[in-house]
């Protein structure tokens, strides 16, 4: 069975790669099981896509494998889409307020948006996918969940900014289990790339 490489030493992204593909015809790792380092990779900013492609194409390059990357963010329209492509390092540079853990973003958000009530804490997941095979240019697909932003953490499982997110019936990301993994924009991004996949296999 060939290997699928994920860039990312997330672990939560990781497992969420492994059971959104366990049906492919790919055998799922990470880079940390090949004990490969992504140091020197720069992520822009400037967008999902080209962070992605940075991720993917430096870790083949690394490993010769077939290799799978994503970038994604939560995108707040009462705060203008922030915090954007650089969700995962969101507040560490711009507040000068120890900004270090999701826990600590969860709450820098939670209060630049104390004044704005659930109606006005519209926002979206955003997640793009993607996929660089040997011999081939980097196929990309993209994911959306929409959502709004909770008043207060809820949950207790997921990453990130999920305990902050609810769908539609009022649950949070961390509060969802396994069924994040067929609503969420980053499955929704894989399900489109799986195809991609199953070609080259």
């Amino acid at each position: 069975m060939p290997k699928l490489v994920v860039a990312s030493t997330n672990a939560g992204k990781v497992k969420e790669f492994k059971e959104i593909l366990k049906e492919s015809s790919f055998e799922v790792i990470s880079q940390s099981e090949l004990e490969v380092e992504s140091a020197d990779i720069i992520e822009t900013g400037r967008s999902y896509t080209s962070n992605a492609i940075a991720k993917a194409t430096a870790i083949a390059k690394l490993t010769g494998l077939a290799t799978i990357a994503d970038d994604s963010g939560l995108e707040i329209d009462a705060l203008r889409g922030a915090p954007g492509p650089v969700s995962a390092r969101y507040g560490m540079n711009l507040y000068n307020q120890g900004i270090q853990t999701d826990h600590d973003r969860n709450m820098l958000i939670l209060d630049r948006l104390r004044d704005i009530p659930i109606s006005g804490r519209s926002a979206r997941f955003r997640a793009c996918i993607a996929l660089v095979l040997p011999g081939n240019l980097p196929a990309t697909r993209e994911g959306i969940c929409e959502g709004r932003i909770a008043l207060e953490p809820k949950g207790d499982n997921g990453f990130g900014y999920d305990p902050i997110f609810l769908i539609r019936d009022g649950r949070s990301f961390a509060e969802l289990g396994s069924y994040k993994n067929e609503i969420s924009h980053r499955a929704r991004a894989l399900f489109a790339i799986r195809s991609v996949l199953e070609k080259f296999n």
